[in-house]
């Protein structure tokens, strides 16, 4: 047998071998994060809302609030991290003509499963009339041995045990009307991120991924609400019985009686002046 036969047979056979350690060494941890708006707002109702409380009536510009659906348990995200992605989307709507603010609401205000009296709350401290509520899921799986590193050797194989690592995060902004308790829009952002890490540095990776996962769904997430957010102004001009808006900028419709009535009063007052300025 001419030795680059052998050599392929005990290549084959130390391959196979190599698999059956590998595979032998595999096994899948999962880690899942999540929170639900659902069931911060819902807490007592599955499936029974709370009854909406009539037309909503939003007044332009208005001033709106923006936070994290507080979490049951540990937190994924620090609150330095959750200022930031919610700085991210903020800042990409305070450039709208209708928006007065919008104010990051702090994680403590927030209270697990607090519904809408939580809400009320909320909007009589910070004088907000709407909410941006952000949720997520987040789910990482690391695939032990599968991706195992194998060098070969002049001696045969050296195996580095590897992790497989796959992070698939969504992130979710619902916008409430506080008073009517009326869903305004929604939407969704996504991320799928994989990667390979030794045990050694798995943890760190892991958290990396779950940062980078983070970004990238909230990066997503602004466009597809901008692209929302136009859809529903087109919806409140096409259906004026569904929402009321009432102006109270310089430019509303109210300005016009206003401004009418002071022209009233300072003629009035001009009138008045050149009366009495000729009495004898």
């Amino acid at each position: 047998m001419k030795w680059s036969a052998l050599s392929r047979i005990v290549r084959g056979a130390s391959m196979s071998l190599v698999l059956g350690v590998v595979s032998g060494c595999a096994g899948m941890h999962t880690q899942h994060s999540t929170t639900s708006v659902v069931d911060y707002l819902y807490p007592n109702a599955k499936n029974e809302p709370v009854a909406e409380q009539g037309v909503p009536v939003l007044s332009l510009p208005m001033r709106v609030g923006i936070a994290f659906v507080p979490e049951r348990g540990g937190s994924t995200l620090s609150e330095a991290k959750k200022n930031e992605l919610l700085e991210k989307v903020a800042t990409n709507f305070r450039k709208l003509d209708f928006i007065k603010s919008i104010d990051i609401i702090p994680s403590p205000y927030l209270t697990p499963q607090g519904g809408f009296q939580n809400l009320d709350q909320i909007r009589t401290m910070h004088g907000i009339e709407a909410i941006t509520l952000v949720s997520y899921d987040q789910k990482q799986f690391t695939d032990e041995g599968v991706a195992s590193i194998v060098y070969w050797t002049i001696v045969g194989a050296y195996i580095i045990p590897a992790e497989k690592n796959s992070t698939y995060t969504m992130v979710d902004a619902v916008i409430m009307h506080i008073p009517s308790r009326k869903m305004l829009f929604r939407a969704p952002g996504t991320s799928q991120i994989k990667g390979h890490s030794t045990p050694i540095n798995l943890s760190e990776e892991l958290r990396a991924d779950s940062e980078k996962g983070f970004n990238e769904a909230v990066d997503r997430m602004i466009p597809n609400l901008e692209q929302q957010l136009a859809a529903f102004q087109e919806k409140v001009k096409a259906s004026p019985e569904e929402y009321q808006v009432v102006r109270s900028d310089s430019g509303s419709r109210g300005g016009g009686a206003f401004d009418a009535l002071t022209a009233l009063l300072v003629g009035l007052l001009v009138a008045g002046g050149a009366w009495w300025s000729r009495r004898p």
